[in-house]
């Protein structure tokens, strides 16, 4: 009983060593940008540096040196689409009332069904899967940014469709959410490093050593910079909020998104889809993140009530240190 004991706190110890490092650097950011060590303005500057020029070099890393049959797996697409679609549409359901209409309703489904894989994901799994996991973690950040994102930037304008000009409305919010498909570079990113995997394409040396340096640069600053944009977002959005504005989609995210995607890749693995047991695991782990950091930006665009959407991804950021760490220790 002692030794099993013995073994149990290693194990969980083994886990706290990965993630802590990753959740500190977030706390380091929101602490840095809360107290003004970093100026709020150049905030902006580390979002471009890591969306434009860090991520995707580290998805191309990982999309260049994935077995490309990973990064085209069927069973995992359709049945983390599917999961996707269900927390969208659940928490609309639950969320929908006279205060808070289409609008606020579909971008907080938007970060109860949207983990923050780009920025912490893909080097957090790494790290405490192996480089084996990326491909199924790919995979999840093309239908999230892809599909669930778009699909709830258009339901956001489903308040203006009541009016006359509904269609127009519908149509200016497709193009937006396409024109945001295509100006995004890390889907890019993953397309080009899926053809270099297929054709066995290598970098030049010195050109391949600079991506590499950029890779390496990703992970440490976007999540620093995952602490920053929350600083910012919570010292510009004070208003008061009761809890039932927030509290329930941060559940959603952390504890239905997870069990859910178990459940259902459960289920299709009995039925008999050819869905590989640690790819599941890969992707319940990304379903119990936290909510992605880039969603506050794209409800501020759309008007939505920013102030509500920052709660959700600070205190899911806040309550994932153990919500998380308690899912890789449950899973592996």
């Amino acid at each position: 009983m002692i030794v099993e004991l013995a073994c149990d706190n290693a194990a969980v110890l083994q886990i706290l060593l990965v993630t802590f490092p990753f959740f500190a650097l977030v706390l380091a950011g929101f602490v840095a940008a809360h107290r003004r060590w970093l100026p709020l303005e150049a905030i902006p500057g580390l979002n471009g540096f890591v969306l434009y020029f860090a991520l995707p070099a580290m998805l191309y890393r990982f999309g260049s040196t994935t077995p490309v049959a990973q990064l085209l797996d069927a069973s995992v697409f359709g049945v983390y689409l599917l999961c996707a679609l269900a927390m969208v549409a659940f928490a609309i359901a639950m969320t929908i009332n006279q205060r808070l209409r289409w609008n606020d309703a579909s971008f907080g489904a938007l970060v109860a069904s949207f983990p923050n894989t780009g920025f912490m994901g893909v080097p957090l799994l790494a790290a405490l899967l192996g480089p084996h996991s990326v491909g199924t973690v790919i995979v999840l950040i093309l239908v999230d940014m892809v599909i669930t994102s778009s699909l709830c930037i258009a339901l956001s304008r489903l308040d203006e469709s009541a009016g006359h000009n509904g269609r127009a409305a519908m149509r200016v919010a497709g193009q937006k959410a396409l024109r945001g498909v295509l100006t995004n570079p890390m889907p890019w990113a993953i397309i080009l490093g899926a053809l270099a995997s297929a054709v066995q394409f290598t970098l030049p040396a010195p050109l391949q050593k600079t991506v590499w340096l950029l890779a390496d640069a990703a992970s440490p600053v976007a999540l620093f910079t995952i602490g920053a944009v929350l600083a910012r977002a919570q010292l510009q959005s004070s208003h008061p909020m009761p809890l039932s504005d927030y509290v329930p989609v941060v559940l959603m995210k952390l504890l239905l998104h997870p069990l859910l995607v178990l459940a259902v890749g459960s289920a299709a693995i009995q039925l008999g889809v050819p869905l590989d047991p640690f790819a599941l695991t890969v992707m319940v782990l990304i379903a119990a993140l936290p909510s992605a950091s880039n969603v506050s930006l794209l409800a501020e665009r759309f008007g939505a009530d920013n102030g509500r959407i920052a709660r959700i991804i600070l205190v899911s950021t806040a309550a994932a240190f153990l919500t998380f760490s308690a899912a890789v220790a449950l899973l592996t």
